[in-house]
């Protein structure tokens, strides 16, 4: 494999070490070269790490054009790998010539690249925007990086998530601490407490509030110093800041520093200020040295600092917390080396730059595969997942995130297609393409390009809730077939569809137009024999969420410990919903819930599902609740729902995948029906308590929780019947895996 990477030449700080780093060792493993676009230190540390540097610098990209195609002829590069706006430009210019993937690491907020520079963000910040939509692959350096992409609709499908890695094995030549501070121009004494900083002296690195908290902490802490390392166009100004803040004898602007081991040796902290970054080597870097951390809580700094734990975390330009963290660190030698050490553990964990270079190699296979896959299979490929999907729904969001994971588990490269409300939420969690539901030209022009279409989980073809919902999913399957798609139902539930013109619809549609149905419990079975659908091919099998593995223990003890529920404690959980004739009993449920405390020791939980609709109905149901409760509205991931469910001691739920969610745990639980699928549900999985909604008192419910309450939580057969439905839902990716003769 023979990599290229392009780059302006005149980078400095996290870029350079990004790619000098990289390169280092990735040449161990593939053919990987550089080309600079000018000379100077950027290519000279290239030279001097042993990596092979090629140098075009005229100047102008139109005469670096043909130089450029002389060095690389097509098939001699399989991969393309840019970094920053000049680097952008010249990949897209040899795009179309080298016809190989184009791929581009974005180090930070390309918005914010040029910002206080307005000519350069003109031209410069322009041409790289232009340059950045006409690139194949995204490689962004930290997650919230890759959010900001996505909310400015790059294709998340084809954007990956690396972290800068450090080299721990690293030797370290430092000069000692007195001599190199000095050395620097710092008045530096015994006993003083140094924080340091290492960013460009420009307006996104925001140093002026590290002034104002040094100002504010110095008058505590006398001893504390402060080393800027960076040039940059603000420099003057902030000395200016500097001496109007009466600090410039503690402040020590060292300008551009080569020797970074003796600096970060140097310190009892390291800080950054920055109002936005990626994931910054100056912190990350300082880790070797179990420094200390401050920062702002920008970009990809919360993944490698754990506010409390091993650093501390504050808002950008807020200069009185950071003047308090400060004055802590600085009066306890022992907090600082205890947050350091942890830090460093962590880091050497988590963001090794063998890590990081694995992972690249792996982005490159990934991405020659997919390349070769789009020129060798032509128009048609892809699959289209339509449900009700980006709604805010958790069971909807565990149907999804299983349907995907079946795709994935039988072509791990097929494009993939959401049909959603909410699209921006889909593409940022799955990280696959998403349309809007009824964005019908879109759809339909991306039905003609896809293979696979899949009616994707719930309870979709139905009218009880919407005869408009029921006409939409039935079009959505005539109109894949009539497109060339192979249809698929995945693990749905059928009915209940009222009316002979509707059930004569679903009848000639399903018949018509689907190749197989995989149903999540028996009664749906009978749904379409009553249907007389009988043409695609039909199993039993369970609800495709039942397959999502539980979020990590640790977890959901930090999310327990967050709103003050001890795990030890005895909990009630209800999860409820708004409907019909529910304000009528919203009163029984808060007596059941009283009951429950009372009597039985448990602590009411009410847990929202769909956020908005399921906190409306747990306040009605509080309303007059003379006991301590908890509302617990802001779970967004199905795994971590089903954590914190298995630490409860029964569950009272209307919602169908809270249900679900609570038999994974082997919770005793009490279902109540405003729908036929969550009798269907327990039914089929054989055990726990069904009532009605138009059924529910305070006593009815209070009797099924006291008999629920006989079982314990995890009983072997409680478990048992969850897996005997663990094991049928396999079937759902064995009928898609059959379809598409896989």
């Amino acid at each position: 494999m023979r990599v290229v990477h392009m780059i302006g030449g005149g980078d400095t700080g996290g870029a350079k070490t990004h790619v000098l780093g990289l390169l280092k060792e990735l040449q161990k493993q593939v053919d990987a070269e550089l080309v600079c676009f000018r000379r100077g230190e950027f290519s000279e540390d290239a030279e001097k790490l042993g990596i092979k540097v090629h140098i075009i610098d005229t100047g102008n990209p139109v005469t670096d054009l043909p130089r450029l195609k002389k060095l690389l002829r097509p098939g001699e590069v399989d991969v393309l790998h840019c970094h920053g706006a000049r680097g952008n430009l010249m990949g897209t210019l040899m795009k179309g010539y080298l016809k190989v993937p184009v791929i581009t690491t974005v180090h930070s907020d390309y918005k914010l690249d040029y910002l206080g520079r307005p000519a350069a963000r003109l031209v410069y910040g322009t041409t790289n925007t232009i340059c950045l939509r006409r690139v194949d692959y995204y490689i962004c350096v930290a997650g919230p990086v890759t959010e900001a992409m996505i909310e400015r609709n790059f294709p998340a499908e084809r954007i990956y998530t690396i972290y800068n890695g450090i080299d721990f094995n690293a030797p370290k030549n430092c000069v000692p601490r007195a001599e190199f501070l000095k050395g620097l121009g710092l008045d530096y004494k015994e006993g003083d407490v140094v924080v340091g900083i290492a960013a460009r002296l420009t307006a996104i690195k925001d140093h002026s509030t590290l002034l104002r908290a040094m100002q504010l902490a110095a008058k505590e802490c006398p001893n504390l110093k402060l080393v800027c390392a960076g040039d940059g166009e603000d420099e003057r100004k902030l000395r200016d800041l500097a001496r109007s803040l009466g600090i410039e004898d503690r402040v020590c602007f060292a300008g551009w520093v080569k020797d970074m081991d003796s600096f970060y040796n140097a310190l009892d902290m390291n800080l950054l200020s920055s109002l936005s970054e990626g994931f910054p080597y100056a912190l990350a870097e300082g880790t070797r040295f179990a420094l200390p951390t401050l920062s702002t809580r920008v970009g990809g700094v919360p993944v490698l600092v754990d506010h409390e734990e091993n650093g501390y975390l504050f808002e950008p330009g807020d200069f009185k917390a950071l003047a308090g963290y400060l004055t802590r660190l600085a009066k306890d030698p022992a907090l600082r080396r205890e947050l350091g050490d942890k830090l460093c553990e962590k880091s050497k964990r988590e963001f090794s730059l063998d890590h990081m270079v694995e992972y690249q190699l792996e982005i490159y296979e990934d991405v020659l595969r997919r390349h070769a896959r789009r020129k060798s299979r032509g128009r048609r490929d892809g699959a289209i997942i339509c449900g009700a999907y980006g709604h805010g729904n958790a069971g909807d969001d565990a149907i999804l995130k299983s349907v995907i994971g079946a795709v994935q588990g039988l072509d791990k490269d097929m494009p993939i297609t959401v049909l959603a409300k909410n699209t921006g939420s889909i593409k940022g969690r799955y990280r696959v393409n998403a349309i809007y539901s009824f964005h019908f030209w879109k759809m339909l022009w991306a039905m003609g390009k896809s293979k696979l279409y899949i009616n994707g989980g719930g309870t979709l073809i139905q009218n009880v809730t919407s005869q408009r919902s029921l006409l939409y999913y039935l079009f959505t399957l005539w109109a894949a077939k009539r497109l060339g798609n192979k249809v698929d139902m995945y693990g749905c539930g059928i009915g209940p569809v009222t009316g002979k013109g509707s059930v004569w619809l679903v009848r000639h549609v399903l018949n018509s137009s689907v190749d197989t149905i995989t149903l999540r419990e028996g009664d749906s079975v009978k749904e379409l024999e009553k249907f007389g659908v009988t043409r695609p091919e039909i199993h039993l099998c369970s609800d495709p969420a039942l397959e999502l593995p539980s979020a990590p223990e640790a977890q959901a003890l930090r999310y327990l410990s967050a709103h003050g529920l001890p795990p030890e404690g005895k909990y009630v959980c209800f999860m409820l919903r708004g409907w019909q004739g529910f304000d009528e009993k919203a009163g029984a449920f808060a007596a059941c819930a009283r009951f429950a405390y009372e009597k039985l020791g448990l602590t009411p939980v009410f847990l929202s599902l769909n956020r908005l609709p399921d906190t409306h109905a747990a306040q009605k149901a509080c309303g007059g609740l003379a006991c301590p409760y908890h509302i617990l509205d802001d779970l967004d991931r199905p795994e971590l729902i089903i954590a914190v469910l298995g630490y409860m001691r029964l569950v009272v739920s209307m919602r169908l995948h809270g249900l679900i969610f609570s038999s994974l745990s082997g919770i005793p639980m009490v279902g109540v029906s405003y729908d036929p699928k969550i009798g269907s549900f327990l039914r089929y999985l054989g055990y726990g308590q069904c009532m009605e909604l138009s059924d529910v008192t305070a006593e009815s419910l209070s009797r099924a929780l006291t008999e629920e309450y006989k079982h314990e939580p995890g009983e072997p057969e409680l478990l048992a019947c969850t897996q005997r439905l663990i094991d049928v839902q396999k079937g759902n990716a064995e009928a898609l895996r059959r379809l598409l003769h896989l």
